[in-house]
């Protein structure tokens, strides 16, 4: 069974990893893994939206969702931070080739259940595995933004680890990883903060309840539980800047938070 793997990772944070990072993954596509790389970009669609004088809300943690805004949310994802994470990728010497959900119809969604107040915001209901399997067999890493389109051609905005946990399970993966800016969940032990190396879900909702897990965290440990759907068994948070982390957590485990189900 040849070993794919999915990673999940926000605009900003692939943006600022170091190229090392990128060799990384290039090392691990000539040893014959295959990589697939989800990627989300709220900071620069807000950058973006404020630039141009567009109005946007959140409705519970999710961007609603105009005609407008989804302009801009597929101009900024499938525009921009795709062609930055592809050019990142060559220049590292790997092959890739970036894709949207409505490539291909690769995501199709549907509006989530409260699209009265927050717009064109989906959920998956199919990907396109063939697609993704297709562009790993010509030896690109495929680079996906989540822009889901329905047999309308509707699009619709979709949170990134929604489309993460939903690819990875298309694609029969089990382990998802995701990149962030921190080592994984810290948790204090003997009054010094160490990296919890395995955690369960009902763990991690038992820790945001105490305030052991709070602020900024939270949404980076809620998105990564997002992931886990369908066919996906456990997701792992690492730190992007760690050396060979993409190695280390794909080849060896031992790095970073598994946050199993």
């Amino acid at each position: 069974m040849e070993q794919r793997f999915v990673m999940k990772c926000g605009g900003s944070t692939l943006a600022a990893l170091p190229d090392s990072f990128f060799a990384d993954l290039r090392g691990l596509q000539e040893s014959g893994v295959k990589p697939v790389i989800v990627h989300g970009g709220g900071p620069a669609i807000s950058e973006t939206l404020t630039k141009l004088g567009i109005e946007s809300e959140f409705v519970n943690g999710l961007r609603k969702t105009s005609d407008e805004v989804l302009d801009v949310v597929e101009m900024v994802l499938a525009g921009k931070i795709n062609k930055e994470i592809v050019r990142k990728i060559q220049h590292s010497g790997a092959k890739s080739i970036g894709l949207s959900g409505v490539d291909g119809k690769l995501i199709k969604a549907q509006p989530v259940a409260n699209a009265a107040e927050i717009g064109f915001v989906g959920d998956v209901t199919d990907v396109n595995a063939d697609i993704i399997a297709g562009v790993m067999e010509m030896g690109y890493i495929p680079v996906i933004a989540p822009i889901g389109i329905d047999d309308a051609s509707q699009r619709y905005n979709i949170n990134a680890d929604t489309a993460a946990g939903a690819v990875a399970s298309h694609l029969g993966v089990e382990r998802m990883i995701v990149v962030t800016d921190v080592p994984g969940i810290l948790k204090t032990i003997d009054g010094r903060k160490q990296v919890l190396p395995t955690v369960t879900v009902e763990e991690i909702e038992a820790m945001i309840a105490s305030g052991e897990i709070y602020g900024g965290m939270i949404p980076k440990v809620r998105a990564a539980i997002q992931c886990i759907q369908g066919k996906v068994r456990e997701v792992v948070i690492v730190n992007g800047d760690e050396p060979n982390v993409l190695s280390k957590a794909v080849l060896e485990g031992g790095i970073g938070t598994r946050i199993v189900r």
